[in-house]
């Protein structure tokens, strides 16, 4: 029987246990399995950095989620990038948007560069610009939708068309929508990547990522490989606290999607604000992309402030139910300003503060926001 989403989502995990019939699924802490008198495994795990049995229900979780093939959960979000970095050759080719976590930016450039990787950025939502770059041999195409901290929207659906006539792979970011919102796979996508940390944790204590793949194909193979012989795995209580944080998912970004569309809107009133950067405006350049392809508009926006940098970073700082902190996806409402967290050569306005929106009362915030904003700018 094909069960909804929803129904999918609050029950992760929640298959009665074999040993004990319990509801919440075991945490299984050994590194090591005892071999049976041929010498073998019997229940299949070998060794903890290989597989676990914990690991193993979540990374089957979030398959059953995104609708793919395979799942594989790293010790970080950026281990699940290292790892499909490390899948490419010398030489290979990748296309980064022009706004995107930098971390990505910073570990392609940096790191990989020395390798042979070639790094190049596009404005993924100007077709020819898109078109150009995919002239030249590509491995892969990141698409990063909505962009980080400009929520910029890119078409999913589009560049895998023209990713995949050119013979590049693609990958899509899907952290800040997860498959509540948007459904990678259905637009065409080849592997799925969330910072777990965020919105499936949901809580603000579990360092994780994952990747998704839409096919148990060589590539596959390979970054599994890579998952478990450089071993950045996801220990078993992150597991299985991620499949916890998971089950209340739905419930948690339904609210939060709900007053980030408030703050938004207020935002985009406010006399002390220059811009909000948020899909579900209809003034947004990405609305259209956006309406297509996300159920809903997401829980973060950005905003700029009619201010300098410095007025930003007090605003971030005077905020009473904002807390100035780096992530997101938790139930705490979370505020900073991006281009000092991500230093001297970032291309993020100095004006602009990132909101990643909690589970508090939607006009308590916009109260916050409010006193706060007149206070310092007025």
């Amino acid at each position: 029987m094909k069960f909804n989403l929803e129904t999918t989502i609050a029950r992760v995990g929640t298959h009665p246990d074999a040993e004990s019939a319990g509801l919440s699924p075991s945490i299984h802490l050994a590194t090591t399995f005892a071999r049976d008198e041929h010498g073998e495994h019997p229940a299949g795990y070998l060794y903890s950095r290989i597989s676990n049995p914990t690991r193993n229900k979540l990374e089957e979780a979030l398959a059953e989620l995104e609708g793919g093939a395979s799942g594989m959960a790293f010790s970080s979000g950026m281990a699940a990038v290292n790892a499909i970095f490390q899948a490419l050759g010398p030489g290979d080719r990748i296309l980064l948007p022009h706004d995107i976590y930098y971390g990505v930016r910073k570990l392609a450039e940096e790191h990989f560069s020395t390798w042979g990787l070639k790094v190049d950025q596009v404005n993924m939502a100007d077709e020819k610009a898109l078109t150009e770059a995919l002239s030249s041999k590509t491995a892969l195409v990141w698409i990063e939708t909505p962009s980080n901290p400009q929520l910029n929207i890119t078409d999913i659906e589009h560049v895998c068309k023209v990713a995949h006539a050119a013979g590049a792979r693609v990958v899509v970011d899907n952290t800040w929508s997860t498959p509540v919102i948007t459904r990678p796979f259905e637009w065409g996508a080849d592997i799925v990547m969330h910072s777990i940390t965020k919105y499936f944790g949901g809580h603000s204590d579990v360092l994780g990522g994952a990747l998704i793949c839409n096919q148990n194909d060589g590539l596959t193979q390979k970054l599994r490989s890579i998952q478990q012989g450089a071993g950045a795995v996801l220990d078993p209580f992150s597991a299985w606290l991620t499949m916890r944080g998971i089950r209340s998912l739905g419930a948690r970004l339904s609210r939060q999607c709900d007053s980030a569309e408030l703050i938004a809107t207020f935002l985009s009133e406010h006399p002390f604000i220059e811009r909000v950067h948020f899909p579900g405006l209809a003034s947004d350049p990405g609305h259209e992309v956006a309406t297509k392809q996300m159920n809903r508009y997401g829980a973060m926006l950005s905003c700029r402030i009619k201010g300098t940098a410095g007025q930003a970073k007090k605003v971030a700082s005077s905020l009473t139910l904002f807390a100035n902190a780096t992530s997101l996806g938790g139930t705490e409402s979370l505020i900073e300003h991006r281009a000092s967290v991500e230093g001297p050569y970032s291309t993020t306005p100095s004006n602009l503060l990132r909101i990643s929106v909690g589970l508090e009362s939607a006009q308590d915030l916009l109260d916050d926001l409010d006193s706060t904003l007149r206070s310092i700018l007025g």
